[in-house]
């Protein structure tokens, strides 16, 4: 159980840095291509060259409510940081990496093709009461007692999965000063692996008798479900490496408008850009061979008593399964459903955005990201809802912003980022980073060209 509770921490560590809004300012920039399509289909049509292709595109984050950037770069008691006070623990691990891509302009129409590969690992409303007992068992005393209650869904989350998308944008109206884009994106998905252990409506005591943890007098709803390689050895780092490996399994759609006010004096920009779209319509499903996805009714009684010391050795979802289908627990965990296939569903948000002229070469961009799903559903991928202001000073060949962004994870963050030509860099949270205060850490970087 202790290992259980360090799944997403562990990931964290090894993978060092893995954030919630990729591409940040390259998504709304003037020089529009297949990122700005990825963020808003119906901006292909507004695509700046006959023909784009982009090389390789990498965006990678960390978030949390708990530990400050300088905590993750001491080192120094993590594990007894992120339990610290009563406030539940959330942590977000997001990945994304563009494959080679391609997209083209014809007329009125703008066509893309992309590949992408995706990383997810979460920690959900983890009650920090609960996760301290067990990883630290509260060994400061001889006995101890800890009365735990949550009407949350404690979750630990973790998928990987691969995409090919397809864009398609059409200019609908263009007159001297208004112009008027719809487009889509639609995606095929590649399930790769898939873990998620959770504990809804929890009530229990924790019982400490020097070094000897129990359960008692509790009640939950469990979830334990994983598929493909994220069954096996949580702790290896390779085991988040599987995109595509099985086959596709599930569709999803982009649906987008854009709106522009042109700038009747120059061609090449305008007065304002806005954008609307809802995006991670779908689901996809795992069919692997070792899938499970099992519910279970915990019941602990008074009097009774269920070990946790037997969960500590467990080193994957498979072995936690063993242990609850163990006839010495057949007391405390009842099963309710057990599937092999199943379904999940991705995180559906509301994006829309405006980039402002102020004058010639300065912008100033507003966007938001709503969620529009309860993703604390055993079902969900997660995510997080933001909300970003982005100054910006931009040529054909260069470009300078500074994302200010808040987020419902980490709070305020602040980055940079640049363009000169086709390659990019940035991170929408080096500023607040550094700050003793900053709770996430990311980066991306790519690079493109266009004819």
């Amino acid at each position: 159980m202790k290992r259980i509770q360090l799944i997403t921490l562990t990931i964290l560590l090894s993978t060092s840095l893995f954030s919630q809004e990729h591409f940040n300012g390259i998504t709304t920039s003037k020089r529009v291509g297949l990122l700005n399509a990825t963020n808003n289909p119906a901006e292909l049509a507004n695509i700046n060259s006959k023909f784009e292709a982009n090389i390789f595109n990498f965006s990678a984050g960390i978030s949390n409510n708990k530990l400050s950037f300088n905590d993750l770069i001491k080192g120094n008691n993590l594990e007894d940081k992120i339990f610290e006070g009563n406030e539940a623990v959330n942590l977000r691990i997001d990945s994304q990496i563009y494959g080679p891509s391609f997209a083209f302009k014809y007329n009125k129409w703008g066509f893309g093709i992309y590949s992408v590969a995706n990383i997810k690992a979460n920690v959900i409303n983890v009650n920090s009461q609960l996760a301290d007992a067990i990883q630290n068992g509260n060994l400061s005393t001889i006995f101890s007692q800890t009365i735990i209650s949550s009407n949350e869904n404690q979750r630990l989350n973790a998928t990987t999965w691969g995409e090919l998308g397809f864009t398609l944008a059409r200019n609908i109206i263009d007159l001297p000063k208004h112009k008027l884009n719809i487009g889509t994106n639609l995606r095929l998905l590649f399930p790769g692996a898939y873990a998620n252990f959770s504990a809804n409506n929890f009530s229990g005591t924790l019982v400490n008798n020097m070094g000897n943890l129990s359960l008692t007098n509790a009640s939950a709803n469990v979830n334990i479900a994983y598929a493909g390689v994220l069954a096996n050895d949580y702790n290896d780092q390779g085991n988040y490496n599987e995109f595509f490996s099985q086959g596709i399994n599930g569709f999803a759609a982009d649906l987008a408008i854009n709106y522009r006010l042109k700038d009747e004096n120059d061609t090449n920009s305008y007065k304002l850009n806005t954008g609307l779209s809802i995006k991670n319509i779908g689901s996809m499903t795992f069919k692997s061979n070792n899938n499970l996805n099992k519910n279970y009714s915990l019941n602990v009684e008074n009097f009774e008593s269920l070990d946790l010391n037997q969960f500590e050795n467990a080193e994957s979802l498979s072995e936690i399964e063993t242990i609850l289908n163990d006839p010495a627990n057949a007391n405390y965990f009842q099963s309710t459903s057990n599937t092999a296939h199943y379904s999940v569903k991705l995180p559906t948000v509301i994006n829309a955005y405006a980039d402002v002229r102020l004058a010639k070469k300065w912008f100033v961009t507003a966007s938001v990201n709503q969620k529009i799903n309860d993703d604390s559903k055993n079902d969900f991928i997660t995510t997080q809802n933001s909300y970003t202001l982005i100054p910006r000073f931009t040529t054909k060949w260069f470009e300078t912003f500074v994302p200010l962004a808040s987020n419902e994870i980490s709070g305020f963050t602040s980055g940079i980022g640049f363009r000169v030509g086709g390659f990019f860099m940035g991170s929408n949270s080096v500023f607040s980073a550094l700050a003793n205060n900053g709770k996430q850490a990311d980066l991306y970087l790519g690079i493109r060209f266009g004819l």
